[in-house]
């Protein structure tokens, strides 16, 4: 079992309801999901689509989804049913061996490192940050990267406002910035 899972069981569940917002343990926040979704530009090679797929299972321990375009854009080359990305929605132990891993050993690789950014709430609980470089996770072997590949990394709460969520978020782990 994660030691997430188990840090929110014991410890944050207990801290949220000493705030007095709770009558009972159902109605703590919790992570509800993590999405995971690289955008790629596929029009030159087609191996991209490839080298996201396997990064992100890589990341994740589990099969990435291809996205495809729902329209097109002739601006961007980009037709209909065009792959444009994968994504991967992680839930359950997964989840929180992800974000245990992205929270401790990720997070902190990145250059210049100072907390992420309080201000990628979209206003119903969830947070959304970009990563630009896959290589601050430990799993990803240098030797073999062709690409660069950035991904956005979005964490779905069941928390009704941004400040239970950011609340919830810290409690877990995350560093956010003053």
């Amino acid at each position: 079992m994660a030691q997430l899972y188990e840090h929110y069981k014991k410890s944050v569940v207990e801290q949220l309801m000493k705030g007095g917002h709770y009558a009972n343990r159902m109605q703590v926040p919790k992570v509800e999901k993590v999405v995971v979704n690289m955008g790629v530009n596929a029009n030159h090679d087609k191996d991209v689509i490839n080298e996201a797929q396997q990064e992100l299972a890589t990341l994740t321990g589990q099969k990435a989804l291809v996205t495809k375009a729902k329209k097109s854009i002739s601006n961007f080359k980009v037709r209909k049913d065009m792959p444009v990305g994968a994504k991967v929605t992680l839930r359950g132990q997964r989840m929180y061996e992800f974000l245990e891993r992205f929270f401790n050993a990720a997070l902190p690789r990145i250059r210049d490192f100072r907390g992420v950014n309080p201000r990628g709430f979209d206003g119903r609980g969830s947070y959304t940050m970009g990563v630009k470089d896959q290589t601050i996770f430990p799993e990803v072997e240098l030797d073999k990267i062709k690409h660069n590949l950035g991904m956005d990394v979005t964490i779905v709460t069941t928390a009704n406002t941004d400040a239970e969520a950011k609340e919830l978020l810290k409690l877990l782990g995350m560093p956010f910035s003053s």
